[in-house]
């Protein structure tokens, strides 16, 4: 793929603060003009939370890479989790323009996302497992949920949904009655789940309430956005 040239022009489509006029304006708090949790996305110009975004810099050979970690060295370039805007943001050369340099943008850039997020969200899940945060299993993991020791429940994407019916019936009705907020999210394969906890395939996990519940919460609600997808219902994992 031939480098990601911006054009001298903005799009005549492009709205008048669109990141074309700007792109100086990354966002981002290494360049000292945005400090804090929030940063603006180079597409939409709204601004959200880091964890809720996709931070892509610019590597050694020039190309785009997505920093989904949010550590990689370099300006740090900020899209909304939405793969709608990262398919803007290439064709209009936004990267290009807001590295103020000829950058060079993999056609699979959005499966490298998505590829990523998944990897990130079962080491976290594998994290969990071994720090005794996380149980696998319809009976155990609903146990959890109705307790209220579950911050959050992954449910394998490929599952039955009359069976995930059956199993967040009479737990949700127990964390509703001690006023909690459970989410749910369906980032994974009952394979990949499986691998996870050493069986050939699980469809129900619970995970207690903490950090690392709310970092596979807001990776799984990313991915849904690149996948296009919803997460739902949801709720507080912190």
């Amino acid at each position: 793929m031939p480098p990601d040239a911006a054009p001298k022009d903005a799009p005549e489509d492009a709205p008048e603060d669109s990141p074309e006029d700007s792109p100086e304006d990354s966002g981002d708090a290494e360049d000292g003009r945005e400090a804090g949790p929030l940063r603006r996305c180079l597409v939409t110009r709204l601004r959200a939370e880091k964890t809720a975004m996709i931070r892509f810099v610019v590597g050694p050979e020039g190309e785009i890479v997505p920093d989904l970690a949010l550590r990689l060295p370099g300006r740090g370039m900020w899209l909304s989790a939405r793969r709608d805007v990262l398919e803007t943001a290439v064709k209009r050369g936004v990267f290009a323009r807001a590295a103020k340099r000829r950058v060079s943008v993999p056609a699979d850039l959005a499966a490298a996302v998505v590829s990523g997020l998944r990897l990130r969200i079962g080491e976290t899940l594998g994290l969990a497992r071994r720090a005794g945060q996380a149980i696998a299993g319809f009976d155990k993991a609903r146990e959890w949920l109705i307790s209220g020791r579950a911050g959050l429940v992954v449910a394998a994407r490929d599952g039955s949904a009359d069976e995930r019916a059956r199993f967040l019936t009479a737990g949700f009705l127990a964390a509703m009655k001690a006023g909690a907020a459970v989410a749910v999210v369906d980032p994974l394969s009952g394979a990949d789940l499986g691998r996870i906890f050493a069986r050939e395939r699980v469809v129900h996990v619970a995970l207690a309430s903490g950090r690392l519940a709310a970092t596979v919460a807001s990776d799984a609600a990313r991915l849904a956005g690149i996948e296009g997808g919803v997460v739902a219902p949801s709720g507080d994992a912190a």
